[in-house]
């Protein structure tokens, strides 16, 4: 200790100090610009975003908080003896919550375009670097958290099982949601709740060759398809495919003139009710929204269609079977589709399977078993009783479903 260099290690302080304000900075300045995407009108701008892993920022401005702790804590023992330790824990304490925190997170606020772009001028390559590391610690925090998850109960199917809760529900009345239930639910709703997943999400790729572009626009039938490069969270705009139709059957359309017929796109909160949505689709004379996360991933798509769909839907007081995903058997069990919405199965069956996790059954089955399930595997989920039958890309694609009252046919 009588060695300690001081000199160097209060100059390594300091910038891990720098380093950790300028981290906390970036991670402001992309939440404030967030919310002013949000917020903002039709005709704005897209704002910039991250383009490194969040989970990389958070990983380092978190080791320079520890080594600048560590560092004074050293310094402190070397200058004060046994007083060190607490010397140290107020002073660091107070630097890091002034010029790591308080500070940085005022000048995100106010120089938010320049901070997030001087971060990804100079963390996008060392961040992507680190990601693996990143990536490793998030994934361990989640296996913490699977013991607080609740589970749906993989079984293997008996007929004696069967018979008993069947004898138990007809002991207990069914009861069916009155049609006012739906019309109040309405206020529960969020976008997040509808939304089309990106993984479904039929849009343009402009890094694809034109002649690629304008064969998938031929065969597609929408009027509104989101154009981006690469990947939809990097998205450009929405293009109106009514104005390029006529240069489609000679082949004529160009670049230019397929982002001549686009135009900005509209961001969308996971969270905004599906009332207020309406409303504002109206009022930015919109028909289809960008679903955003928390920190600016696109969740998915939205359309004035689907509300206007739900909305319908919840005044309807009877079930019906009119849905592409679902195949009934004749022992009158159900093939079902693994993209099929979790919402849509519940409208239409009358059921009641979990929908405030997952949205489509593929995710509600990869949840409740915590593995890409192979076929064969039975599992309950409440008063259901759920059989994969097939799996393809490491999704489930068709699930056999019934009802604990009902029992299925021995062969």
């Amino acid at each position: 200790m009588d060695e300690l260099p001081i000199g160097p290690m209060l100059a390594v302080m300091a910038l891990l100090i720098l380093w950790s304000g300028l981290f906390t900075a970036i991670e402001a300045a992309q939440q404030h610009l967030l919310a002013q995407r949000t917020a903002s009108r039709s005709s704005d701008k897209p704002v910039a975003k991250l383009s490194f892993p969040l989970n990389s920022l958070i990983l380092c401005n978190t080791l320079c908080r520890a080594l600048v702790v560590v560092i004074s804590t050293l310094l402190a023992i070397f200058t004060w003896a046994e007083n060190g330790p607490w010397a140290a824990c107020v002073g660091a304490g107070a630097v890091l919550l002034v010029f790591a925190d308080y500070l940085p997170r005022s000048l995100a606020v106010r120089y938010p375009d320049a901070i997030l772009a001087l971060g990804n001028t100079l963390l996008r390559a060392p961040l992507k670097i680190i990601y693996p590391a990143a990536w490793l610690l998030n994934g361990i925090s989640q296996l913490l958290m699977r013991p607080f998850a609740r589970k749906a109960k993989v079984v293997q199917h008996s007929e004696d099982e069967a018979q008993r809760e069947r004898r138990d529900d007809h002991d207990q009345p069914v009861c069916r949601p009155h049609p006012l239930s739906g019309i109040h639910a309405l206020d529960n709703i969020t976008v997040n709740d509808i939304l089309v997943p990106r993984s479904d999400v039929d849009g343009i790729n402009l890094d694809d060759p034109l002649s690629d572009i304008i064969e998938q626009l031929r065969h597609n039938k929408r009027t509104r398809l989101p154009v981006f490069h690469s990947d939809i969270n990097q998205v450009e705009a929405v293009l109106n495919t009514r104005q390029i139709r006529h240069l489609l059957p000679d082949g004529s359309l160009t670049m230019e003139s397929l982002l001549a017929a686009s135009h900005e796109p509209y961001f969308v909160p996971e969270s905004t009710p599906l009332q207020l949505q309406l409303l504002n689709f109206h009022k930015q004379q919109r028909r289809l929204g960008m679903v955003v996360d928390e920190y600016g991933e696109v969740l998915g798509i939205v359309t004035l269609e689907d509300i206007l769909e739900e909305i319908v839907g919840e005044f309807e007081s009877q079930h019906s079977l009119d849905n592409p995903h679902i195949h009934p058997q004749a022992d009158g069990r159900l093939v079902i589709d693994g993209a099929a919405s979790i919402r849509d199965l519940n409208k239409s069956l009358g059921w009641h399977l979990p929908s405030d996790g997952p949205k489509t059954l593929n995710g509600l089955v990869t949840e409740a078993l915590e593995t890409i399930p192979e076929s064969a595997v039975c599992l309950k989920i409440g008063r259901y009783r759920l059989e994969i039958l097939e799996t393809e890309d490491n999704r489930v694609t068709r699930v056999l479903i019934w009802h604990t009252t009902l029992v299925p046919a021995v062969i």
